[in-house]
């Protein structure tokens, strides 16, 4: 017989989500969803979940999480072509 699982917290949120990588953006998305989705629409973990999906969104169009550091400008040449900074905060455009 399997043993309900515990209710989930902001922690368990926080162990999928604090190492993503853009490659991993999707994947690790998915885990999150799956973690809460037996949750109330309105339950607090749940609804810090859902931001946390969309910042792995944002992340699967980026190639950083960081918020730290010097970013590459968008009008350098080749930028369009080969993004070499582009963060969860302000992600690819969508093609």
């Amino acid at each position: 017989m399997r043993q309900p699982m515990r209710q989930p917290t902001r922690d368990d949120v926080d162990a999928l989500v604090g190492p993503a990588t853009p490659h991993f953006a999707y994947q690790l998305r998915a885990r999150v969803q799956e973690l809460v989705q037996e949750l109330p629409e309105d339950h607090e973990v749940r609804r810090y979940a859902e931001e946390q999906m969309k910042l792995l969104d944002r992340l699967g169009h980026a190639s950083s999480k960081a918020e730290e550091g010097p970013h590459v400008e968008r009008d350098q040449p080749g930028w369009r072509e080969i993004p070499s900074s582009a963060p969860a905060s302000e992600p690819l455009p969508r093609r």
